[in-house]
């Protein structure tokens, strides 16, 4: 589909009824979703989607200097679902990069937000506690330098381990995925689609995420949100999790022991069925506008707020 920009976004909708819109990691197409899809389908409708440059979306004319901010991507979800005539209020869920997404929509559009499911992701500036390393911005800067020098054949400097086969046990060694969750299928994946993106794309858009930061408005969210953190997540440290759950008036936390960045693959079936409690509750007509939220059950933690979907 054609943008108004005429760049051209690839995705797809799946099931029916209200609206359930899913936002990628930087780097992720839609893959890591599949989970989503196969447990949601049956009550909503799932839209997934590529960012530009990522999947089968296109890629800008000039990757170096092209808008990937948050503030675009933003933009390109609300006009995707114009498009698609997905007017009713939505469930967002957003995955790592995808976290800011769905935040910048909710500020932006808060008529068009049913509910707000961040995973794995902070509410700006992912660089600064990357790994919690104090470095870590400066490392990417590195990379991002030696990334122009080499122009077009730059990618042979950014992206080396993802092509090695130990990439895998690599990944698991570092701590960004849990290898004895995480299914093959879903970080091969991965693996393949950092491979055949176009490298300009990734740090281009990592560099413009990396100055994004909304934590001062998180007090004007005022769509129901449930964040889903991993206590081993070396991308997003847990405290970041903690503290966005913190700011949202209302907003409850999951917290999956041994959840890695990757643990919307390696525990689908407990994130799903905390999601299925927390939207029963928080989206029932008979609960009321304002209604405050019962403490959820099991490991999610609570601490209030509204809106029920309606049908596409």
């Amino acid at each position: 589909m054609s943008l108004s920009d005429g760049i051209r976004l690839h995705w797809r909708a799946v099931g029916q009824g209200p609206p359930m819109v899913a936002c990628n990691g930087v780097g992720v197409s839609t893959f890591f979703y599949r989970h989503l899809v196969e447990h949601y389908a049956d009550r909503f409708t799932v839209l997934l989607w590529d960012y530009r440059g990522h999947g089968r979306s296109e890629v800008p004319s000039d990757p170096e200097h092209a808008d990937l901010t948050i503030e675009r991507t933003a933009a390109d979800a609300i006009e995707l679902m114009d498009r698609l005539d997905l007017t009713s209020p939505a469930v967002f869920v957003g995955h790592s990069m995808g976290c800011q997404v769905i935040l910048e929509v909710a500020l932006r559009h808060p008529e068009r937000v049913a509910a707000l499911v961040p995973m794995f992701g902070t509410v700006g500036r992912p660089l600064d506690t990357f790994f919690d390393l104090p470095n870590s911005r400066a490392g990417f800067d590195f990379v991002q330098r030696l990334n122009r020098m080499g122009g077009r054949s730059g990618r042979r400097w950014t992206l080396p381990l993802t092509a090695m086969p130990a990439a895998f046990r690599v990944a698991g060694w570092i701590g960004a995925i849990d290898a004895g969750r995480a299914p093959r299928r879903d970080i091969e994946a991965y693996l393949d689609h950092l491979q055949t993106m176009d490298t300009r794309v990734f740090l281009r858009m990592v560099e413009q995420i990396a100055d994004h930061d909304l934590e001062p408005r998180l007090g004007e969210v005022t769509a129901p949100t449930l964040v889903v953190a991993g206590d081993a997540d070396r991308f997003t440290p847990l405290h970041r999790s903690q503290a966005m759950a913190a700011a949202i008036e209302g907003a409850e936390l999951l917290v999956l022991p041994g959840g890695s960045h990757a643990a919307i693959v390696e525990q689908p079936d407990v994130i799903h069925a905390v999601m299925d409690e927390f939207l029963a509750r928080r989206l029932s007509p008979a609960r009321g506008p304002r209604g405050r939220p019962r403490r959820a059950q099991g490991s999610a933690q609570s601490r209030g707020k509204r809106s029920p979907v309606a049908a596409r």
